[in-house]
């Protein structure tokens, strides 16, 4: 599985970013430009997904590296994101949070 740290995400353009977190928890603050899939609904909008490599985020890694594993089987170039939206917020990072 390919990885990459949150550093060497803020330090790349143009690749698409799909944070699986739950909704709410992604509308309390997401990296931006994300797209929110959430692991839960992600089996059910694989036709959503990027057709060229993406990332995938969510709180700390785990569930991301999940999606990941399952989503590289069925031939997606998708990279986790080691340390998730808290490792951003814990460097100090902008984050969105959308408007109501």
């Amino acid at each position: 599985m390919k990885s990459i740290t949150v550093t060497e995400l803020a330090d790349r353009t143009g690749t698409p970013l799909i944070d699986v977190r739950e909704k709410g928890e992604f509308a309390a603050g997401h990296v931006p430009g994300a797209v929110n899939i959430p692991m839960s609904e992600i089996g059910n909008r694989l036709d959503e997904l990027p057709g060229e490599a993406f990332d995938v985020i969510c709180q700390a890694g785990g569930r991301s590296a999940r999606v990941v594993e399952a989503l590289e089987s069925r031939g997606f170039d998708a990279t986790n994101v080691e340390g998730g939206t808290g490792e951003w917020i814990a460097q100090g990072r902008p984050v969105e949070v959308p408007s109501a």
